[in-house]
């Protein structure tokens, strides 16, 4: 003390007194707004009821407020003397003698709580409620005596007739609805005002505790809660013990829980949150209501068809392709089902889109030329080094590769390791720049945190985002904002890029001979009509997606659970793509859409399926008049009419095809190069293919060039070695290890007890005309010696 005397009166009091006087300022204009009353224009509700329709006028329903928690403002003049009296008995019966705390009901309290040894009643009264319902706080000694003081400010800006009207247009009533006019128009369908003292009483026993008492699940509890009500009333001499017990006894009937929502609530709710403005008034919408009913039959359809495969939500939107106008909007199989989370919204709902966004990666691909139409990808056995020191294999649902695929079959049969590989030449934060661009807004996280898995759906997006997306696609890469009513100001995109590889993604979508090998020519994405369609299905089978559009409309849909549980090896093909199917059918029921029209500035064009060669088109009269995705048997010349060319072997080595091609591409023709070599990368795929399948040039695919192996001496191990070979042959090959011959068989591997050495393995056919040859090694295992209870590697 007597070192703060010093510097208080030395020679750095003024700097000193300056700091402390600047804090105490500081202070006090902190407190400046807790200290200023609390008038009815700050803690005023201006929200207004919106009423909404459909496209042809026809009602959806009526919103009290813009959200999902109903409200209602009235004035204390509008409400039924009934529920003021009830509210008053049941909360704070001397509401109208104290001030903002009442002191008698403090000090009763205390009393109780110290004969009890624990706290039997609250003492909070009208106006102390009130404040809670502003500034929601823990129930703490400290954040009391706050609510004390709030309560204060209010009582010192308001009368008592504003603070009880304010009290009462808040108070929780049950099912997300608050104050006593959102409650009486949704459970008796009638305003305030016409509260008789049985619904008055009822509607004031549920503030008590709104979940508990809710009148739809616990009819017994609130009735007791009411009788208490009741007696209070009567004890405070509002009304007679007579009219009690007729209140109490009357029939009251509740209203359905649809609160005024005749359809589409997910939809009502959307757009009530992005109206522009705050006023009430009416909402001309967008939506076909027929449509949207059958859309909401179909989605429950489905989702109690797959239940006892643990399905239990599922959504749906239609857009109108030449307006982007929305036409249905389905968030979950029923809103009103709260032990199903049905407020849910499934179209808004953030969830990982499986394989929903690789056409925009081969599209994106495409356009970069990073591949081209006729570029052969590798759907072989892969493992990516990732940070952390972990390895990334990814794999299809089918657990299976196929090897050698073009880019119209990686992308239609949706392979995991082809996107991939196409993402690592691409680079993911170009496809992640390209995504957002396209309006996936939530994909807010740097690269590294999705790496190469974002295009098999290491992302979340939402149903919306995705039919958005899709609906550029169904527009060559044109940007069509949604619509949800009209007059609506609409957000703008960025602008399209060219439309080339937009409409080669599309037709690749489109062909149902192209997706033949996973999903089979007459499977459920198949349509008796023109429409492009993806599947998607996230890790574990938590969400199933499927996304398409005809000429003239856009149909996205998900099944899958809110709460993330995993689906019973439910994917996308057995899970969405049913509810797309029918949402598709029932909107051509009556009108044929158009064909999509082919690429521009495309040459369909014959190429080698496997090989990816271009075929000289000059050498032929026409061309085979079949899908671009379907193959034909060769040799090329029963195919396209004409005689085979005078060269020795000139066919196409496996399955011809007709593919969209860049006019440039067709000046780099190898047609005459008719043999299938592929590099390394798919020696582990080749050796699981079974004998004969695979028509290629001879070929060891195992071991590979310069592998080692151990030998290990132990008893009872199995030291030998599989010889493996690729490359169908009629004629018998012949072995040679280190020159020496070893073995002549006609199947395609051979077992070989390992020896010690360098080994040179050789294999080629009788005549020699074909051979391949590889180096490997044999190496001792390590001898471990024992030393005091550690093993120690010589």
């Amino acid at each position: 003390m007597q070192y703060f005397r010093k510097l208080w009166h030395g020679k750095y009091k003024l700097p000193l007194r300056i700091f402390l006087g600047v804090i105490l300022l500081c202070l006090t204009l902190r407190s400046v707004p807790y200290l200023i009353p609390i008038r009815a224009q700050d803690i005023a509700q201006t929200d207004g009821a919106l009423t909404f329709e459909d496209r042809h006028g026809l009602p959806l329903g009526t919103l009290l407020t813009r959200d999902q928690d109903h409200t209602m403002v009235v004035p204390l003049d509008e409400i039924s003397p009934y529920f003021i009296q009830a509210i008053i008995a049941a909360e704070d019966k001397r509401y109208y003698q104290h001030g903002s705390v009442d002191f008698i009901a403090v000090s009763r309290a205390i009393l109780e709580a110290l004969q009890a040894r624990e706290i039997v009643s609250g003492a909070s009264t009208i106006t102390m409620q009130l404040a809670r319902m502003l500034h929601p706080t823990p129930r703490t000694l400290p954040h009391k005596v706050g609510e004390i003081w709030t309560s204060w400010r209010l009582s010192a800006g308001m009368d008592k007739e504003t603070v009880l009207a304010a009290y009462i247009n808040r108070l929780p009533m049950g099912s997300n609805l608050y104050g006593v006019e959102a409650a009486a128009r949704n459970y008796f369908g009638l305003p305030a005002a016409e509260l008789n003292l049985a619904q008055a009483t009822l509607l004031a026993s549920l503030p008590n505790d709104p979940i508990d008492l809710d009148p739809y699940h616990n009819w017994q509890a609130l009735k007791a809660r009411q009788r208490y009500v009741l007696d209070r009333m009567v004890a405070d001499k509002m009304i007679t013990a007579l009219e009690a017990e007729r209140a109490y006894s009357e029939q009251v009937y509740l209203r359905s829980r649809q609160q005024g929502i005749l359809a589409a609530p997910h939809f009502l709710f959307w757009v009530a949150k992005h109206l522009p403005t705050t006023d009430g008034g009416t909402v001309r919408t967008t939506l076909d209501s027929t449509l949207q009913q059958f859309v909401a039959t179909q989605v429950e359809q489905v989702v109690d068809a797959l239940a006892p495969k643990q399905v239990h939500h599922a959504a749906a939107l239609v857009i109108d392709n030449h307006t982007g106008e929305v036409l249905a909007y389905v968030g979950s199989p029923n809103y009103f089902n709260d032990s199903l989370q049905g407020q849910n919204d499934g179209v808004q709902a953030l969830r990982q889109p499986g394989s929903t966004l690789k056409p925009f990666l081969y599209q994106l691909a495409l356009e970069q030329r990073v591949i081209r139409p006729q570029t052969i990808l590798a759907d072989v056995p892969t493992t990516y080094a990732i940070p952390g020191a972990k390895l990334y294999q990814p794999v299809d649902y089918s657990e299976t590769f196929l090897g050698p695929v073009r880019v119209r079959l990686a992308l239609a049969n949706s392979l995991n390791v082809p996107a991939v590989r196409v993402l690592e030449q691409v680079g993911v934060p170009l496809f992640l720049n390209h995504l957002r661009k396209l309006g996936f807004t939530h994909l807010t996280h740097d690269p590294d945190y999705y790496g190469l898995g974002l295009t098999l759906g290491s992302g979340e997006v939402s149903l919306w985002e995705l039919a958005r997306a899709y609906l550029r696609l169904a527009h060559q890469g044109k940007t069509v904002p949604l619509v949800t009513y009209f007059g609506e100001e609409t957000e703008q995109l960025e602008g399209a890029s060219e439309p080339t590889s937009w409409e080669l993604v599309r037709d690749m979508l489109g062909d149902r001979h192209a997706r033949a090998t996973a999903f089979g020519v007459d499977s459920v994405l198949n349509l008796p009509f023109p429409a492009a369609v993806k599947t998607g299905t996230s890790s574990d089978y938590r969400d199933t997606w499927t996304v398409g559009f005809s000429a003239d409309y856009t149909v996205a849909t998900w099944v899958g659970n809110f709460d993330g549980t995993p689906m019973q090896q439910i994917s996308g093909v057995m899970g969405a793509a049913p509810l797309w199917h029918r949402i598709m059918q029932h909107l051509h029921e009556t009108t044929e859409p158009a064909d999509f029209s082919p690429p521009s500035g495309l040459v369909h064009h014959p190429i080698c399926a496997v090989t990816g060669q271009i075929l000289d088109q000059n050498r032929f009269t026409s061309s085979p008049k079949v899908g671009a995705g379907l193959s034909i048997s060769p040799p090329i010349n029963q195919v396209l009419g004409k005689p085979a060319p005078t060269e020795p072997n000139y066919i196409c080595p496996s399955a011809i095809v007709l593919e969209y091609l860049y006019p440039e591409d067709l000046e780099k023709s190898n047609a005459k190069n008719q043999s299938i070599e592929l590099p390394p990368e798919y020696n582990e795929w080749l050796s699981q293919q079974p004998e004969n399948q695979w028509d290629g040039q001879l070929r060891i695919v195992f071991p590979e060039q310069d592998d080692h192996f151990l030998l290990a001496p132990q008893a009872g191990q199995d030291n030998r070695l599989e010889f493996k070979l690729a490359g169908k042959r009629e004629e018998p090959v012949e072995w040679w290890l280190n020159g020496e011959k070893i073995a002549t068989t006609q199947s395609h591997s051979l077992f070989w007890n390992l020896k010690l050495g360098s080994w040179q393995l050789e294999v080629k056919t009788a005549g020699g005309e074909e051979r391949d040859t590889i180096m490997f090694q044999v190496q001792e295992t390590p001898q471990k010696t024992t030393r005091r209870g550690f093993s120690i590697a010589d």
